[in-house]
């Protein structure tokens, strides 16, 4: 099925326009993503780290002292860079 003329001049008005959209948008940096935002503030770090038995204990009792005070458990989550279900799971 043939395309007809006016079909043929959107198609090229398109492509026209994603020409120019690409050129004008920023390059994105590829590899691994900065620990650093753009504001300034630290960002948790992407890494997983395994806490020992005695360190897990600790954190346990620190997150229940937490929840005794009142504290959201988002907050908790968000302070200690863990997720809300790893909060509730402890």
């Amino acid at each position: 099925m043939p395309l007809d003329a006016r079909e043929i001049a959107r198609l090229r008005r398109i492509i026209a326009i994603s020409e120019k959209l690409i050129a004008t948008s920023p390059r994105l940096k590829r590899g691994r993503p900065s620990f650093n935002s753009p504001n300034g503030i630290k960002k948790i770090s992407s890494k997983r780290t395994r806490r020992t038995g005695k360190e897990l204990m600790e954190f346990r009792k620190e997150l229940r002292a937490e929840l005794k005070k009142g504290t959201s458990v988002a907050a908790i989550a968000k302070k200690h860079g863990v997720s809300t279900a790893y909060v509730y799971q402890l």
